[in-house]
């Protein structure tokens, strides 16, 4: 990759893995519906002038059942279930357990027929990172109770069938214009529920949640798509699908310096059979499905 090329890998490692620590921290005060209605608010203020300017929003529009699918599948009830489940789990270990989307991701292309024959290494594969989640889930599973797993569980399967709605019916659609369009919908979908409550919010709530809910939304939204489409556009949409194999460690190193969340021998055993059953199950030629919303 050329220098630009790295630059924009890098960044895109760092912002797509704080945002774990960020929902953590907001949740202290901020409700996870509201706290998913500013992110997605703030970042269709932000995003939505750039879709205008490049003439993307309208084209954007036309299928509006798929886009309300996926902003539904992508954004919506992942962001809502993640944020639900970091009031109860470590950061560090939601980043992990989000380690699994391109696990998900490969079987749902073979079961709609988007993906090559399953050969004897991306069955290993999926075995190995199946057997990673396992372990992590497991070790996990008297921490917070079964729920936040069960939640942590969906939003995988949604964040791996997001791209699948992306290439099946908005392939063709700007990527601006989706992105845009998307957080526009999410926004008016939380706004009945969280909009009576933003002013008691603001009054109530305190400087560090309200920063990482700023962040996350300026940041890890806006920002990252930015970034995330430039990068597709300088190294191509395989070679951006790597930072997803990079995210969980750039999650567990910020949970365990800022909030002081434990790293065992354990997390270290389960991240690496994640990685490597990811890598195995998703390697070329089978084709790559592009990550289309920030985590």
């Amino acid at each position: 990759m050329s220098r630009r090329g790295w630059l924009l890998f890098s960044a895109m490692c760092v912002v797509w893995g704080i945002p774990y620590l960020l929902i953590k921290v907001a949740v202290r005060e901020i409700g996870p519906a509201e706290l998913v209605f500013v992110r997605t608010a703030i970042g269709a203020v932000l995003l939505l002038p750039i879709a205008l300017a490049r003439r993307e929003v309208r084209a954007s529009l036309r299928p509006w059942l798929p886009l309300l699918a996926y902003t539904v599948v992508e954004i919506g009830l992942p962001w809502l279930l993640l944020s639900d489940a970091e009031r109860h789990v470590d950061s560090s270990f939601t980043g992990l357990v989000i380690a699994g989307v391109p696990l998900v991701a490969a079987v749902l292309a073979r079961l709609t027929g988007r993906a090559e024959r399953l050969t004897a290494s991306r069955v290993g594969g999926l075995l190995v990172g199946l057997a990673g989640v396992a372990v992590l889930l497991g070790f996990h599973a008297g921490g917070g109770g079964p729920v936040p797993l069960l939640e942590l569980v969906g939003v995988v399967v949604c964040y791996a069938a997001g791209p699948l709605i992306i290439e099946r019916w908005l392939s063709d659609v700007p990527r601006y214009g989706v992105a845009a369009a998307s957080l526009v919908v999410g926004a008016l979908l939380f706004a009945p529920v969280s909009v009576p409550k933003l002013p008691a919010l603001a009054r109530d709530v305190t400087t560090g949640p309200a920063l990482a809910a700023l962040a996350l939304a300026v940041i890890c939204t806006a920002l990252a798509f930015v970034l995330f489409f430039a990068l597709v556009a300088e190294v191509g949409g395989v070679r951006a699908t790597v930072i997803t194999f990079v995210n969980p460690a750039v999650a567990v190193l910020l949970g365990a310096l800022v909030l002081g969340e434990p790293v065992t021998w354990l997390t270290g055993v389960a991240f690496a059979l994640i990685l490597a059953g990811s890598i195995l199950a998703t390697r070329r030629g089978s084709p790559a499905l592009e990550p289309a919303a920030a985590q």
